[in-house]
């Protein structure tokens, strides 16, 4: 059984400005947000968000890849959920 689980595909978050989805690791359910700022600095210009769902559906191993390194390390947000950062994702790229 794998140590951490992302049981949703990603949608977007009008609210947050950014796509979500699910990260759970043993008894922790968090959210991972990826703001569309972040996506700008990655994909090299503001993706609307059609176009920032799907960047992270086509790149989703390294999103993925991104949030268990930013788990592993403790760093989760104040709200327990982890937003990820141009950098956390750069920090995993191949």
């Amino acid at each position: 059984m794998p140590l951490f689980v992302f049981p949703d595909d990603p949608s977007w978050n009008e609210e947050a400005d950014a796509v979500e989805f699910a990260v759970e690791v043993g008894e922790y359910h968090g959210r991972v947000f990826v703001p569309r700022r972040a996506l700008q600095s990655l994909a090299g210009h503001l993706p609307k968000p059609d176009e920032a769902l799907q960047y992270v559906c086509l790149n989703r191993p390294v999103f993925d890849k991104a949030v268990e390194a930013r788990i592993m390390d403790r760093k989760l947000d104040p709200d327990a959920n982890v937003h990820l950062t141009a950098r956390d994702v750069r920090r995993v790229a191949p």
